[in-house]
């Protein structure tokens, strides 16, 4: 799964499922406007498409309604990518009131950043999708995430911390389910970083039931 595909898994909740929300654990906040994203690359604007703030001037749809979110159902946590976002005059949604934890602030406790992400959500929502870019984690820890010969942004949280904070925030309750991106199998010939991600998922969707 590819991280753009995430406007078509929120877009569908949107219009089957009365005021859904988003739990985003991601590397970066994904809301660079269309004209202004230096590599083409969708899956940096999918955000900022799903709460309406780029994508105005599209001339074809992408197949489901936009905006898909409002800035309360939507929760953040883990991403780094301030000084990305400063380079091109791009805030952060927590300017605009969205509930946000960085890596920062969120590090020396995941579990307890992502039990009040989902609270938030619970309370405000009918349902919440849980949803994980696999460059919220050092690339030192899985190295196949992101594009070939693109470069990583450093740090970021451990298999560890990335677990406690799934299986923390879908205990809670209200997760709708869960889906996961961007790792590519070309970078991992050996297939560990796949065994290190099934086992995430598994460890969650066992949390979940």
């Amino acid at each position: 799964m590819t991280t753009i595909e995430l406007i078509g898994v929120v877009g569908g909740l949107a219009e089957t499922w009365r005021a859904p929300g988003l739990l985003l654990l991601d590397g970066h906040e994904d809301t660079m406007p269309l004209d202004v994203v230096e590599d083409g690359e969708a899956a940096n604007c999918e955000v900022g498409l799903l709460l309406g703030l780029t994508g105005r001037t599209l001339r074809d749809g992408l197949g489901v309604p936009l905006p898909a979110l409002d800035t309360d159902s939507l929760c953040l946590l883990g991403q780094r990518d301030a000084d990305w976002r400063r380079r091109f005059n791009v805030g952060s949604l927590a300017d605009l009131g969205v509930w946000s934890r960085d890596l920062t602030s969120m590090r020396a406790d995941p579990g307890g950043a992502a039990r009040d992400a989902a609270r938030h959500l619970r309370e405000r929502t009918n349902g919440w999708w849980l949803h994980v870019d696999v460059d919220v984690l050092d690339p030192t820890v899985v190295p196949a995430q992101g594009l070939p010969d693109y470069p990583d942004e450093p740090d970021g949280l451990d298999l560890g911390q990335l677990a406690v904070a799934m299986t923390a925030a879908v205990a809670e309750g209200g997760c709708l389910g869960l889906s996961m991106a961007i790792y590519d199998p070309d970078q991992d010939p050996a297939g560990d970083d796949a065994a290190h991600l099934v086992e995430l998922v598994g460890t969650t969707v066992r949390a979940l039931a």
